[in-house]
């Protein structure tokens, strides 16, 4: 690890004042120092968060409030993010280890960078470490990687489980620049990697996640994050999906659903949520639905099974989720 100056403001402007190209926020601290461990990041100043009141856990009239500092298990444990957004609190529960997630903040949870090998091996090439340089995954290992949301320069995997059931919820977040904020839903925050791999989402240096806001939505109790993965715990995804069904008897009446471990970043699903509505509870609805999930899929030379894991995935937890309703 290299030298880096440490500093502690008081306030989210002097924290942004100090921020820069050149340096990192901490919070938990659980992705920047492993990567600073590695290389991979080498920030000149190191800017703690911790001392700021960007903290509470709220139900409001327009939905729920989630401060951008909030350990990952205070969240997923809150009794009203259990009862009115059980999704939440599954995806929060299937990530990481009990360990991290004590430690681990909302806001860097959104932020984590992705856990392609090659990324976090500073003696191979990486398109999103050094643009210029190569994506050694499109022909090399990529059995954990994407294949929605891919291009020529990275086909790297989001690797975060809460944002998956965030931009199923349709949710945004709250982003500060001094004394200029401004609320962004997070489907539209991250970015597909194109010819700037290295770019990540829309946050500009020196700006802050301050919060996340989840819109209400009564029938969101009716929600479930499924995971499939190589082990129960401490493990990334090679398919997920989040997704809340509203039901009129045995009809969808309406739905929200995204899928993690197969794209680039979170993937929203709209047509399979359109193929979803007014459709009776059954196998034969949820697979042909499912089917719409797999447009514009590129699988490589080892993850072509995620075409159909991915599908198999939406099916069971919409049966699952269903059969709890």
């Amino acid at each position: 690890m290299r030298p880096f100056v440490y500093e502690s403001p008081s306030t989210p402007q002097q924290a942004v004042s100090r921020g820069s190209a050149n340096s990192a926020f901490i919070a938990g601290g659980t992705t920047l120092i492993d990567l600073m461990k590695l290389e991979v990041m080498k920030p000149s100043r190191v800017v703690d968060l911790n001392p700021l009141e960007l903290r509470g856990i709220d139900m409001l009239e327009d939905g729920l409030r989630i401060g951008a500092l909030e350990k990952m298990s205070d969240v997923a444990r809150h009794p009203q993010v259990a009862a009115n957004y059980p999704v939440i609190s599954q995806a929060l529960l299937q990530s990481a280890s009990a360990q991290i997630r004590n430690m681990a903040s909302i806001g860097g949870n959104l932020l984590q960078r992705t856990r392609c090998g090659y990324f976090r091996d500073v003696n191979t090439p990486c398109n999103k470490r050094e643009p210029g340089s190569g994506c050694p995954a499109i022909e090399g290992e990529n059995r954990m990687h994407a294949i929605l949301g891919t291009s020529e320069s990275c086909v790297a995997t989001h690797p975060s489980d809460l944002a998956v059931a965030l931009v199923a919820l349709d949710a945004s977040i709250r982003l500060q620049n001094g004394t200029d904020e401004r609320l962004i839903k997070l489907d539209d925050f991250y970015l597909l990697p194109g010819d700037t791999p290295d770019r990540e989402n829309r946050l500009q240096p020196g700006e802050l996640i301050t919060e996340v806001r989840v819109p209400m939505l009564p029938w969101a109790r009716k929600s479930a994050y499924l995971k499939i993965r190589d082990r129960e715990s401490y493990e990334f995804a090679l398919s997920s999906a989040a997704l809340a069904l509203d039901l009129d008897g045995d009809r969808i009446r309406d739905a929200r659903i995204a899928v993690g471990g197969v794209g680039t970043r979170p993937w929203n699903l709209p047509k399979v949520r359109e193929a979803l509505l007014g459709k009776p509870l059954n196998q034969e609805t949820f697979a042909a639905a499912a089917r719409f999930a797999i447009e514009g899929a590129y699988p490589l030379t080892q993850n072509g099974f995620k075409i159909d894991l991915v599908q198999r995935t939406i099916v069971r937890a919409l049966k699952d989720l269903g059969e709890v309703a």
